[in-house]
């Protein structure tokens, strides 16, 4: 009991000692914070009222940016089955799931952005970057979610199968499947929404989508037109937002 109050007043000072280091280091100024709000007003007033004449670009845009997420999503899910079985500890042995393990860590380390400019040096601009950039960062996270939820099944209906001479692929059809199902249809709706916002912003490395038009406008200070596919996201964003949640009550 006492130790774990200690640990809870260690947690706590090291906490508040992160926070006080942020602000002492961080350079915060109010008067900056004051100054800068009439210039965050003017460039406001710059994008108002909206330019509808780029209907076509939003179209185009968006239809190239959930391609993306679509596409990307299924490239992640299908690396994502056989590197969550083999980031099991419950299917594999620990010589195989350390470093398997390691390995979608590393992915997740390395930021999308990065991905994505690789990927455009290597394949060209368009679409394509923006798809492989995509598959390629959310399995580190997808294959670390299937990988949880293997290992989070009750254990029992596995032991009995194993005690019975089932395989593992067996074991992983008729006692773990029926139990993390729900699982892992959560946790793939949840990122291809992620993957959607991400690719929202892959245009600004040239690797398509409709983020590619608010960098050219914002660049070329077409405000108003910024301002058109900026509330032509918002408007993307939200509806898959209300779709995932029905899907995810659906599915809970």
């Amino acid at each position: 009991m006492r130790s774990r109050r200690f640990g809870g007043i260690a947690a706590g000072t090291l906490v508040a000692g992160a926070v006080l280091w942020s602000f002492a280091t961080s350079d915060l100024e109010v008067s900056r914070m004051m100054s800068a709000g009439p210039r965050v007003a003017e460039f406001l007033g710059r994008m108002f009222p909206p330019d509808p004449t780029v209907m076509d670009e939003i179209v185009k845009g968006s239809a190239e940016t959930l391609r993306i997420a679509i596409l990307g999503s299924l490239g992640a899910v299908i690396l994502s089955v056989p590197l969550g079985i083999l980031a099991s500890e419950t299917m594999v042995s620990p010589v195989l799931y350390r470093p398997v393990r390691t390995l979608l860590a590393f992915i997740r380390a390395v930021p999308l952005i990065l991905v994505a400019m690789l990927m455009v040096g290597a394949v060209g601009l368009g679409p394509l970057p923006g798809i492989i950039a995509i598959a390629f960062h959310a399995t580190g996270m997808l294959a670390k979610f299937y990988a949880e939820a293997i290992d989070g099944v009750a254990r029992r209906p596995v032991a009995a199968l194993e005690s019975a001479g089932a395989g593992p692929l067996a074991r992983l059809r008729h006692a773990i499947w029926p139990q993390m199902a729900p699982v892992v249809a959560r946790d793939t709706i949840f990122r291809f929404e992620l993957n959607l916002r991400e690719s929202l912003i892959l245009g600004i490395v040239g690797a398509g989508g409709i983020g590619f038009y608010i960098q050219t406008y914002v660049r070329s200070f077409q405000y108003d037109k910024a301002a058109s596919v900026t509330l032509a996201v918002i408007v993307m964003v939200v509806a898959i937002e209300a779709i995932n949640v029905a899907l995810r009550r659906r599915f809970a």
